[in-house]
């Protein structure tokens, strides 16, 4: 599609030279002979790009500048005059013109202009549209009395620069918290950085978070900027705080007393302005009477301690998120959305997830793949959505050995499995690094295997 570009000159030989230039390169180009014209046009044809004449009776053009920077923010404008002078140019600049050329005016330059411009515009409105698409993926969904105390902790909180604290199980949902506290701070403009503690193996966190010199260890082949560096001025997101080490914690400590890091192998120290979220599904106060966790470090970081509720306490928001996933699903891989009916709705309102959001979303994105039709019924949920068999006021968690029978072989398979990861973690007291070890299996295959199937100590220590 042809980009649009108005011309804005009283003089008519400038505005069909220009037209002539632009024309060749394949531009629509419309013409006004003044700032009055200009405007007008602008509201009614919203161009791509607008060419403006500075010296024009009545309206000058710093003054059709102005009143087109209250009306449209985004729209390049490029100032031209026959007299620039130095002052003009910064005028202009202040007023928020993309660019400023004087008179005669070279084919080359105006072209080069254009396409600078131009480029600017398309990369604004990606970076607009991937935004946007970013927060609709970490959209909080549901108008639950449980969810709405959340979202008045996270009206109180977000204006400042207090340390925060999310509590709640695996799956509630505390990233999208700790991005909404971003979004609705004074930092928004600045970078959130997500660090998830317990996915980085313990010899390594240090770097991740601090950085590294080149050559301060075996392996360090280039120098490392480290997480709290990157997020300078913005807001810091440290999941699984409880799974740092003893000598980790004493760092973070420091970072948040001091305001300051220290690079592994460096000397030198570097201040940061980092806003600190933390989140765990670990009861830090028990960890505190074991000794694993800090108890200076948890005061630091629990200044706004925020409990996210688990969707068992909230099941009235949930066609509200099936919705929202059937919607994002559908968007994201550009196909029709399916609908779920109202038994169904109610069979998944009725269902345990144990996993939270998190299990209801992967249920609900396996379902749209796996669901031939427009329409999914209960039938079609039977194999994936395992029911609630325990009575609505059974808050407590039930063990493995409690869980409903098995109906299929795989979910006598997935029970067996869990049991015996669950097991294996009780007797290594929930430290993954020698659980893993023990069972023969790396690291990262383990967490993937908490998450399926939502093991966490919380609920099955």
């Amino acid at each position: 599609m042809k980009a649009r570009i108005l011309v804005i000159d009283d003089e008519a030989e400038i505005r069909r030279s220009v037209r002539m230039i632009l024309e060749y390169e394949g531009y629509d180009v419309q013409e006004a002979s003044s700032g009055p014209e200009g405007l007008a046009i602008i509201e009614r044809e919203a161009p791509d790009l607008v060419f403006l004449d500075i010296k024009m009776p009545g309206m000058d053009g710093l003054e059709a500048l102005q009143r087109i920077r209250q009306s449209n923010e985004s729209l390049p404008v490029v100032i031209v005059s026959g007299h620039g002078t130095v002052s003009t140019a910064v005028d202009a600049t202040k007023l928020g013109a993309f660019d400023f050329i004087e008179k005669p005016l070279a084919s080359e330059r105006v072209l080069v202009t254009i396409r600078n411009a131009l480029d600017q515009t398309r990369l604004q409105n990606e970076n607009r549209s991937l935004k946007r698409a970013v927060e609709i993926r970490h959209q909080m969904v549901g108008e639950s009395p449980a969810l709405r105390q959340v979202w008045d902790a996270i009206k109180r909180a977000a204006p400042t620069n207090a340390t925060v604290l999310l509590l709640g199980e695996s799956g509630v949902g505390k990233e999208l918290v700790a991005r909404s506290i971003h979004r609705n701070s004074l930092r928004s403009r600045e970078r959130f950085v997500q660090v998830n503690c317990a996915a980085i193996p313990e010899e390594l966190i240090e770097s991740e978070l601090f950085g590294h010199e080149k050559g301060s260890f075996t392996g360090a082949t280039e120098k490392q900027i480290g997480k709290f560096e990157q997020a300078d001025r913005g807001t810091i997101f440290l999941d699984e705080v409880g799974d740092m080490s003893a000598k980790t914690q004493a760092k973070v400590l420091r970072v948040l007393q001091e305001g300051e890091v220290e690079r592994l192998g460096s000397a030198r120290t570097i201040k940061v302005d980092v806003r600190v979220i933390a989140a765990t599904n670990k009861d830090l106060e028990a960890e505190i009477e074991k000794g694993t966790f800090r108890e200076d470090l948890y005061f630091r970081l629990s200044v706004i301690p925020i409990r996210v509720p688990p969707l068992r306490d909230r099941r009235e928001d949930i066609p509200a998120l099936v919705r929202h996933f059937v919607d994002l699903f559908s968007r994201e891989n550009n196909r029709r959305p399916q609908r779920f009916t109202p038994a169904a709705l109610d069979y998944l309102q009725k269902a345990r997830w144990k996993g939270n959001v998190r299990e209801l979303r992967n249920s609900v994105e396996r379902l749209l793949i796996m669901t031939p039709g427009d329409g999914i019924d209960v039938d079609d949920l039977r194999e994936v959505v395992r029911m609630d068999t325990r009575p609505a006021s059974a808050a407590a968690p039930v063990d493995a050995n409690e869980r409903e029978r098995p109906g299929t072989l795989r979910e006598f398979k997935e029970s067996a499995e869990r049991a015996f990861l669950v097991d294996k973690l009780r007797e290594n007291a929930w430290n993954i690094s020698k659980t893993a070890e023990v069972i023969g299996t790396p690291r990262s295959n383990l967490y993937k295997k908490l998450e399926q199937y939502a093991i966490t100590q919380e609920n099955d220590g």
